[in-house]
């Protein structure tokens, strides 16, 4: 008696990615057409499986270019042009070929995506560090000199101490490693996205929370950036304390 459809489908279904190729040879023949369905949807998941371990494997360019060097770290920052909140620096140190789908430039992430990943991330990665620079402390220095004050930081908090950086495009004066500054390296470096995505999700769970102190500003859909709903409430309510003062002239 031939196997159910339905029990064929929800065996396509429910397959690994490695072990699409032995069910989609198992069930290439049968001609039914809900059998024919489920496999050639098998196909179209196995080939964005495949597209997407190529992508990875194409973001570990600099990693093997590099590869003499022990530990690797990427580093970004998140929250440079927001009006409120802090910035956010990551730094993480991958394993050797690590074969983590998914990683890319945090902002073409879902918020579910950049959840799942940075719990990955920080379950499999050697070490990760996290800087802040405060919104005072913006004020006091600018933005770029804050930026670098929390990237050294995030680097002084990783637990190994690595050999190499790779930078989203900018050189961090004060550091004595090595560092290879890359343009868009969040979305062409490994690491540098790592570091994008355990950035974003920290600011983002931060902010979340500062909406719970100051609700009337929206921080929690906004993140502090200068969306309209946030600057009428900045204009009726006045700053509040997390607000940057050098960035709001021009609204209060």
């Amino acid at each position: 008696m031939a196997e159910a459809i339905r029990d064929i489908r929800a065996r396509i279904q429910a397959a690994k990615p490695e072990e699409l190729p032995a069910l989609l040879e198992e069930y290439g023949q049968d001609e039914r057409a809900g059998v024919r369905a489920a496999v050639e949807q098998g196909r179209r998941r196995l080939a964005a499986y495949e597209r997407e371990v190529a992508r990875c494997e194409a973001l570990q360019k600099y990693e093997r270019e590099y590869a003499a060097y022990a530990h690797i770290c990427g580093i970004d920052e998140v929250g440079r042009g927001p009006l409120a909140g802090p910035v956010v620096a990551g730094a993480v140190i991958l394993p050797k070929n690590c074969d983590i789908l998914y990683i890319n430039d945090s902002k073409k992430l879902s918020e579910k995506k950049r959840e799942e990943l940075y719990d990955v991330i920080m379950e499999r990665a050697v070490a990760v560090g996290i800087g802040y620079s405060a919104p005072a402390r913006i004020d006091e220095i600018n933005i770029l000199q804050a930026t670098y004050e929390a990237m050294r930081q995030a680097v002084s908090q990783l637990a190994v101490k690595p050999d190499l950086l790779l930078n989203d495009a900018v050189t961090i004066p004060q550091i004595s490693i090595r560092q290879v500054p890359i343009i868009k390296g969040d979305a062409k470096s490994i690491s540098i996205g790592a570091a994008s995505i355990v950035a974003k999700v920290t600011r983002d769970r931060l902010m979340a929370r500062y909406d719970s102190i100051y609700p009337e500003y929206g921080f929690a859909s906004n993140k502090g950036y200068g969306t309209q709903a946030h600057i009428d409430a900045l204009q009726k309510y006045g700053p509040c304390p997390i607000h940057r003062r050098s960035f709001i002239t021009h609204f209060c």
